[in-house]
């Protein structure tokens, strides 16, 4: 019986690891956010080339992460990149605000910086 009751506890604690460790690699990804529906409300913006940039990629101002790329598309018109990213609730940006896509580390992951302008509407 004492064996019995010591493969159950290996057995959970093995369970809790795999739990663990599957968490930490969805952070670390940035796939972690399915769970975390903040409300905010979305900005498009226009680029002529957005390299690499990615759904789910962040968007910044000053370093600090504001929200986070929520749809890429083609305008068949102008053939430029539609970028709309989703602004975390309370975060708000001026509407004369510059954006361009930098890079972050040596890997090369892209992400939207955000330059605020002077205006006083949001």
């Amino acid at each position: 019986m004492r064996i019995k009751n010591f493969e159950i506890a290996v057995g959970v604690f093995m369970a809790m690891g795999l739990l663990a460790i599957l968490m930490l690699a969805l952070q670390v990804s940035g796939l972690g956010d399915f769970y975390n529906h903040s409300p905010g409300y979305k900005v498009k913006f226009e680029f002529t080339n957005i390299g690499s940039l990615k759904v789910r990629s962040k968007v910044a101002v000053a370093g600090v992460v504001i929200g986070r790329v929520a749809n890429i598309k083609l305008d068949p018109t102008t053939y430029n990149a539609m970028v709309t990213v989703k602004i975390t609730d309370g975060r708000q940006i001026p509407e004369d605000s510059r954006a361009s896509i930098l890079t972050a580390g040596l890997l090369g992951d892209n992400y939207i910086g955000v330059t605020p302008g002077f205006s006083d509407a949001f």
